[in-house]
């Protein structure tokens, strides 16, 4: 703590009805070089499989794709899902892109599948790699990858900073004993947020990488130039979340698909319970709800999700972000995490 507080972005490369896969990517590298005008710190890629409406599924491969039209921002993901890989491969990977774009790069490690049970025996191989449990063994031996001296090129001596990602307390308890950074996804795990960072600070034990426990958390924002636009923006997020509960993950809806969808009073109890986990609104309303958020978590950092249907009110959103907060006015910041 004590630092002046950051803000990033973290990009799934959203896929909406009527576009394609490329065009997502397009969009994400143009987001890129959009947040880094905008003085946003870093820029994250989240893993994700198997879902239609997201395309960053190839997490390494889009990184290096967005450092290579980006000059200063961080780069990382946000996060690799260690279990669905040799962690040899993962330090492979994050080694060479911490080689091309030394000091730019950030590997953000998660347990979760980030996709259904079916997808994960595709991806791992063998019913018997389906268990967690020997996460945090993982994770010490993708770091001993890192090290100098080490055999694994490149990985030996370009090791990024290693982040640990989680929705729950077990990876913020693993992050605090570790003495690695912490990002909480509050953006679909509200009601966790508080007590999973206080774990986390309470478990904190100094390491050689970091001193004081460094924390993060991922907002869902929407933001226009009124609370009607936003609120408006926002539906087609909230019709594909309902869709992905219910084991039909798709494309972002167009608006009117969303607007034409016949909800049910349980999918539309569903829908407003989801709404205490999102920012949504106008300038005025983003600040104080952002504001209110940052006093009760006492976060070192906040990295914005915004999942619309438009480009452009994406670019918006991230606009109204930025000048609400003046991140083009904030300094760089010294430390382990620049």
């Amino acid at each position: 703590m004590g630092m002046t507080l950051r803000f990033s972005v973290l990009d799934l490369s959203p896929v909406v009805s009527g576009s394609t896969s490329g065009q997502a990517l397009r969009n994400t590298l143009d987001l890129a070089r959009h947040a880094e005008r905008l003085g946003f710190h870093r820029y994250w890629l989240a893993e994700h499989h198997a879902m239609p409406g997201i395309a960053s599924s190839a997490t390494a491969v889009l990184i290096g794709q967005v450092a290579a039209v980006t000059s200063a921002m961080r780069i990382g993901s946000g996060g690799i899902m260690l279990p669905n890989h040799a962690p040899m491969v993962v330090a492979e990977q994050f080694g060479t892109l911490e080689a091309l774009y030394p000091g730019r790069i950030d590997l953000g490690l998660g347990r979760a599948p980030g996709t259904d049970q079916a997808t994960a025996r595709a991806l791992r191989r063998s019913p018997d790699a389906l268990s967690v449990d020997d996460f945090p063994e993982q994770v010490v031996e993708l770091r001993g990858y890192f090290d100098d001296g080490g055999t694994v090129t490149p990985a030996a001596g370009n090791g990024p900073p290693v982040w640990l990602l989680g929705s729950s307390g077990y990876s913020a308890r693993l992050a605090g004993l570790l003495g690695l950074p912490f990002a909480f996804a509050h953006h679909f795990s509200s009601q966790n947020t508080e007590p999973a960072l206080a774990l986390y600070r309470d478990s904190f034990r100094p390491s050689e990488h970091l001193a004081e426990p460094y924390s993060m958390i991922g907002v869902s924002v929407t933001a226009a130039d009124t609370d009607e636009r936003a609120a408006e923006m926002a539906r087609p997020q909230s019709l594909a979340f309902l869709r992905l509960r219910q084991g039909r993950p798709g494309l972002l809806p167009t608006p009117e698909e969303t607007d034409a969808y016949p909800y049910t009073p349980v999918e539309r109890e569903i829908i407003q319970s989801r709404a205490a986990e999102q920012v949504v609104g106008g300038p005025e309303s983003v600040r104080r709800q952002m504001d209110d958020l940052i006093a009760r978590t006492a976060v070192d950092e906040v990295m914005i999700t915004t999942m619309v249907y438009d480009h452009a009110d994406r670019l918006r959103s991230y606009d109204i972000v930025a000048g609400l907060y003046d991140l083009k006015a904030a300094a760089p910041q010294e430390g382990a995490l620049t």
